[in-house]
C-alpha cells in the first residue's frame, strides 16, 4: 500500500491488511462507510504512516505528502462548489486526531479551519449572519490555539466570562457580533503571549542544563 492519504470513498482502502493501525479507528469506520455507499461527508484520511514519517524528518511534511494534501482538497472543493481560503465562498475544514482503538475525550478536534480575518467577512455575507460568523472564527482560534499552539483553555473561557459578566448575562448566545469581533482581538493577544511566555521558558530551561 503506497499510498498514505486515502479519500473516504476510495477504494484503495480495501487493500489494506490493517485499516485501524493505517487509517486510525475513525477513519477506517469512515472508509467503510464511504465505500458501501452510506452518506459520508466528503472528506480524507492522513495515514498513521505519515504521523512517522513526520517525525522521521524533523517534524516536517515532504513535498509529496504536501501535494497529496492538495489533491484531496480540491476534490472536496468540486464535491461541495466551495474554496479554502476564497473571499466569497469559503470552504471550511473539520480536522479530527483519530487512534487505532476507542479514546473517548482523548482525541483533538479543530473546527472551522479556514477562517480569518478575510474569509470570517465572506461567511458573514454569505449567511446573512455576522454573529454567527464572528463566533465561528473565535471557536477556530480558540481551538487552535490550545490544541496546536497548546494555550491553556482557561485563558480564553476566563475573557469569555468576563465578556459576560460586563455586560451582565449569564449565556454565551447573549453575547453579540460586536463581543465576538472584541473576543477575536482578546483572543489573539492571549496566544501570542503564551507563545512568548512558552519560548521564554523553553530558552530558560535550556540555558540551565
Amino acid at each position: 500500500m503506497n499510498k498514505l492519504i486515502l479519500n473516504f470513498k476510495s477504494k484503495e482502502s480495501k487493500k489494506i491488511k490493517s485499516p485501524k493501525n493505517f487509517l486510525g479507528g475513525k477513519g477506517a469506520n469512515l472508509s467503510e462507510m464511504g465505500r458501501m455507499g452510506l452518506p459520508v461527508p466528503p472528506g480524507f484520511t492522513i495515514s498513521t504512516k505519515v504521523c512517522e514519517l513526520f517525525y522521521k524528518d524533523k517534524k516536517k511534511l515532504n513535498s509529496k505528502i504536501i501535494n497529496s494534501i492538495k489533491k484531496e482538497l480540491r476534490i472536496i472543493e468540486k464535491e461541495v462548489g466551495k474554496k479554502f481560503g476564497d473571499l466569497k465562498n469559503p470552504l471550511l475544514l473539520s480536522v479530527r486526531s483519530g487512534a487505532r482503538v476507542s479514546m473517548p475525550g482523548m482525541m483533538d478536534t479543530i473546527l472551522n479551519l479556514g477562517l480569518n480575518d478575510k474569509t470570517v467577512i465572506a461567511l458573514a455575507n454569505k449567511t446573512l449572519n455576522t454573529r454567527f460568523a464572528k463566533d465561528s472564527y473565535r471557536r477556530f482560534i480558540q481551538m487552535y490555539g490550545n490544541v496546536v499552539m497548546g494555550v491553556e483553555s482557561y485563558h480564553f473561557e476566563e475573557l469569555i466570562e468576563n465578556y459576560k459578566l460586563t455586560k451582565g448575562v449569564l449565556l454565551d448566545t447573549d453575547l453579540d457580533a460586536s463581543d465576538w469581533e472584541g473576543l477575536i482581538n482578546d483572543f489573539k493577544k492571549v496566544v501570542i503571549k503564551q507563545k512568548k511566555n512558552f519560548h521564554k521558558m523553553y530558552l530558560s530551561n535550556c540555558l540551565e542544563q
